[in-house]
């Protein structure tokens, strides 16, 4: 029995090590990770950004997000929301491509599309885009609801993907 109580209290503090060592690699490896206008430089497969809290909550607009993920060989896929408090009269969503230029340190837009709807209270929008290999690419998005003007506004980024 107590071989056991040994056996098993000597398994929680591995596991406790185990998780201990992940979760201080992966805070090492955000520090050395390239930030650029609000958006790391990363090898993940997909980002997905969220609107800001404080632009957020009005009497219409609720969130807005995108996304961008590697859709294979030189594309990439592109996707965005935005999600009023209520039915109203207008929603739209900007969605805009970016690719990192490494030798001038700035995004540069390569497409981009405006997605509208009337007298809705969600709506998205998606495409897939092809690339250049060999950059960083994210998604911005510019998300409106309103039932007239001004109407309320945020916006989302992602981070940046390296597409091959």
């Amino acid at each position: 029995m107590k071989k056991r109580v040994l056996s098993i209290v000597s398994s929680i503090i591995f596991c406790c090590m185990i998780m201990t060592i992940s979760v201080v690699q992966t805070d090492a490896s955000d520090e050395g990770l390239k930030k650029v206008d609000g958006s790391y430089l990363t090898t993940d497969e997909s980002s997905t950004g969220y609107s800001i809290n404080g632009l957020v909550k009005g009497v219409y607009l609720m969130t807005g997000d995108c996304t961008v993920s590697k859709a294979g060989r030189g594309k990439v896929y592109a996707y965005a929301s935005t999600t009023a408090n209520q039915e109203v009269k207008h929603i739209a969503t900007f969605v805009y491509v970016d690719q990192y230029l490494e030798d001038i340190d700035e995004w540069a837009v390569v497409d981009s599309w405006v997605e509208e709807v009337e007298n809705d209270i969600y709506m998205s929008t998606a495409k897939t885009v092809y690339v250049d290999g060999g950059y960083y690419y994210r998604v911005r998005a510019r998300h409106i609801a309103g039932d007239e003007y001004p109407y309320e506004e945020t916006a989302s980024v992602t981070d940046g993907i390296f597409v091959n």
